[in-house]
This record gives structure tokens, sequence and C-alpha cells, in this order.
């Protein structure tokens, strides 16, 4: 048993803190709202977030800092956009000594950063002691014991295996990877491509138009983080294609969701004022928008979902644009 910290209370920090409970590890969930922690601490769920799935008792709700300085693990559920925020609000309480996770998927809009590079930048740490999760890992199915898989990526492999070894469970099956950029990227870019996904299901285009776009999209993916340092194959992987298919998928997306409710007319800020939780392929369309420019790489999808959500052009008209593109071979 492991002394844990989950930073973050929102569907996936707190479908994070129910699994480790029941791996054994005592588990402190620290959340920002004090409103939200108090509902938690009475009602034993997270009814604003993740409603009907009870909290094991191995989890403490807290929103005291100081309550995380004995963890050995630490797991930071973030919205990326309040990542650098919330660590530099905390990061003098956390044990020193303490393996440092982040559980969020999206790049920094202003200095388009990646989450570890935004922790090690606040926290001084060494990137060794820095991991990234990511895989296809819908909050709402794990938290419904559903079984899922995952992957820790480090820099060093014996980090990612501690991590591993924490959250493996019958249910939930980790793999590790070194490759701690294409992780990172991977999880963060096919949001932008759920997107589009949602619209083409907004707009009834059929599996084959959702395939062709899905397939596209992590050439488009690979493009990226290749230039940005990742390897290939990664893409491939758990964090690349995995996620893409699931996010792509489901209903339980949000923002497979954004794009289907822009694809049917909606304004984006109406669509973000309605949901309690953060798309974060939002703002990710623009950091990933600004690196394509940065290092001059074609990424049509990501220009037409850009169109789409900041300059309002028609769902429909920025598919037909990328149907009509000059041809070229696959």
């Amino acid at each position: 048993m492991s002394r844990v910290a989950v930073i973050g209370a929102g569907a996936w920090g707190t479908t994070l803190s129910i699994l480790l409970a029941e791996n054994g590890h005592a588990v402190t969930l620290w959340a920002y709202e004090a409103d939200l922690v108090q509902q938690m601490k009475e009602g034993r769920e997270n009814a604003r977030f993740l409603p009907g799935f009870p909290l094991p008792a191995g989890i403490e709700v807290t929103g005291d800092p100081k309550k995380l300085a004995a963890a050995e693990l630490c797991f930071i559920a973030v919205p990326t956009q309040h990542l650098r925020a919330t660590v530099g609000k905390l990061a003098g309480d956390l044990n020193p000594d303490a393996i440092v996770i982040s559980a969020g998927k999206g790049i920094e809009d202003k200095t388009l950063k990646l989450p570890l590079e935004i922790i090690g930048e606040v926290t001084g740490r060494d990137n060794g002691d820095l991991c990234a999760l990511s895989g296809p890992n819908l909050s709402a199915e794990i938290a419904r014991g559903l079984p899922a898989v995952a992957v820790v990526a480090a820099g060093r492999r014996e980090t990612a295996g501690q991590v591993r070894s924490a959250l493996l469970a019958e249910r939930f099956r980790v793999y590790t990877n070194d490759d701690v950029t294409g992780v990172q990227l991977g999880g963060a870019l096919k949001n932008v491509i759920a997107i589009a996904a949602g619209a083409a299901d907004g707009l009834g285009l059929g599996d084959n138009a959702k395939a062709g776009l899905l397939i596209r999209g992590i050439a488009e993916i690979t493009r990226l983080g290749v230039a940005l340092g990742a390897r290939a194959e990664t893409f491939a992987g758990l964090s690349g294609l995995g996620d893409l298919i699931a996010t792509c998928a489901s209903k339980l997306s949000r923002n497979h969701r954004v794009g289907e409710q822009v694809a049917g007319g909606r304004k984006l800020k109406d669509i973000l004022a309605e949901m309690p939780a953060v798309a974060e392929g939002v703002p990710t369309t623009l950091a990933a928008r600004a690196l394509g420019a940065k290092y001059k790489i074609n990424l049509p999808i990501t220009e037409e979902v850009y169109q789409v959500l900041y300059k309002d052009k028609d769902a429909y008209r920025a598919l037909s644009a990328l149907m009509t593109r000059l041809p070229t071979s696959e």
C-alpha cells in the first residue's frame, strides 16, 4: 500500500482516486472548490462531475494542501490551462521525493508547452521523476468497473514501473513507454480530431467518412509529433490511435459533444457555458495550430476545426474543404 495524492476532483481525478483506493492505497483527493469538497465529504460521491459512484472509505477528500505532504505518488488531474497556477499553489506542500504524474491531456495555449514541461518548470523537479498517464480512458466506464488499458510514460523505466504497479488491476492493464513527448502529444492532439469527428456525426456523414477522418487525423498527429521529437510508432499505440478511437467514437467524450453541437449550429460559447467540465480540445486547437505554424507542418484537419470553433465557419463547409483538397499519395 502506498500513500497517494490526486490533485483535481473532476471526473478523471475522482475515477483515479476510486481505482487507486480499490487497489488498497491510502488516497488523498484534493479539490480547489470548497463547496465541492464539502459535498463530497458529506455525500461520499462527486455529484457534480461523477454522479452515482460512491467514494471508497480509503479516499480522504480535502481542500487543505498540507494533507498532500505524505504522498509518495502524486497524480495531477486538472485542465492543462489551469495546471501552471494549480501546481504553483501546491508545489511547496508536495513531498520532495514523490513521483509526480500528469493525468491531464492538453497543451498550454500561451506557451505551447506540454504538462510535464509545465510541472518541471514550476516545481524544479528532474524530468526523470515525472510521468505522464494516457490512453483510452473514459472516466465513467472505468468508474463502472469496465476493463480499460493505459500507458505510463517516463524517462526512467523504474519510475514508470512504480506508477504502473500502483495502478495495475485485473480491470485496468497498464503499459510503460519512454517516449514522454509522444505519449503527451497523442493524448492532447486526439481531442482536436475528436471535435471534427463529433461534427461529422452531427452532420450524419456516416462511418466511411469518420473512418477516413480518424486515419488522416492520426497521420496529422504523427507529422506534428515527429517534428517535436516524438517517435512515429508511439502514435500507433494506446496514447495515439487507441485514445483517438475511444474519444472519436464515444458519446461520453466532451470533445466529441462539442463538435456534434457546433455542427448543429450552436455557438461555441453557449456549448461551453453548459458543460460542467472542460473540453480540452478547444484550447488545444489553438496550441496545435500555432505549433504547426512554428514547425511548418501541414495540419488541415486542425485548421478546419479552428475555423469552425473560432471563425464561425459552417461545419459542413469545413468538412467539404477537407474532401476537396488537392489529391496526394497516402
